[in-house]
């Protein structure tokens, strides 16, 4: 993917912000982290290309995050990939909006995989809330 590519990571881990952001830096991946979801659901402006989500967040659930972000104009289409230790949680992820689910610990193949997927699928058909394989 081009360095042009935007990426946010949210999770209140800070060891998980850390090693994703410099795993997606070296990827070529611009990006950026939050420890507070609540955030994401008050963006506006200069958006992200994709978000990736944790659902359990200390005071904050993921899902009701993405839910906010489907609601509103700007943030509607934006791709998002929820992430959880809990893997049976998935299917809450889709119903909340979520482009894609993956559950922790993973390897970065997988999330990079992912994150192509999503953002093809989304440049190429703009659908969302579906889960890709």
């Amino acid at each position: 993917m081009s360095s042009r590519t935007r990426i946010m990571i949210a999770d209140d881990d800070p060891a998980i912000l850390d090693s994703l952001s410099l795993l997606l830096e070296f990827e070529g991946y611009q990006v950026t982290t939050s420890s507070n979801g609540s955030e994401l659901a008050e963006m506006k402006g200069n958006l992200p290309d994709l978000v990736i989500l944790d659902i359990w967040m200390s005071g904050t659930d993921g899902r009701d995050i993405c839910r906010a972000l489907r609601t509103k104009e700007v943030t509607r289409n934006l791709p998002v990939i929820m992430m959880s230790a809990s893997s049976d949680i998935g299917s809450s992820a889709l119903e909340a909006g979520a482009s894609d689910f993956l559950p922790k610990p993973f390897e970065i193949d997988k999330l990079i995989k992912k994150i192509n997927e999503v953002l093809n699928s989304t440049s190429n058909s703009g659908e969302e809330g579906k889960f890709l394989s």
